[in-house]
């Protein structure tokens, strides 16, 4: 029981670390100093979706899984959890490329917002 709790803590915080890299930008407004963790978890996730790597998130996730006797997954968080919602047929290079570009997209458009707002305030 402990394992599978362990498990789905590990999915929590794998869900909350794709949203960072998503929409994490915008905290900036709150607090400037985030910049310095947020930009690394953007280039982490728009490598894991480039490279075709598998987070570190997941394996560590699949253990746990096995030590609670629950079945495990080879593909990676994005494949197992969210595309089986977003994109039924399944993960191609190609999705995963795109899914690179809108991490990065996104947070080009947050951070150029608020250097904007910077700007406008002097």
């Amino acid at each position: 029981m402990l394992y599978k709790f362990a498990a789905d803590v590990v999915v929590i915080i794998h869900l909350l670390f794709i949203i960072f890299a998503l929409v994490g930008g915008l905290l900036l407004f709150l607090k400037r100093w985030i910049v310095w963790i947020h930009l690394p978890a953007v280039v982490w996730a728009a490598l894991i979706e480039w490279k075709g790597w598998i987070c570190p998130l997941t394996p560590l996730e699949n253990y746990l899984r096995h030590k609670a006797r629950l079945a495990s997954y080879e593909e990676g968080f994005i494949e197992h959890y969210l595309f089986p919602v977003i994109y039924p047929a399944g993960l191609t290079p190609q999705i995963q490329y795109f899914l690179g570009v809108l991490v990065i997209a996104a947070n080009f458009l947050v951070y150029g917002f608020y250097l904007y707002a910077l700007r406008s305030k002097r």
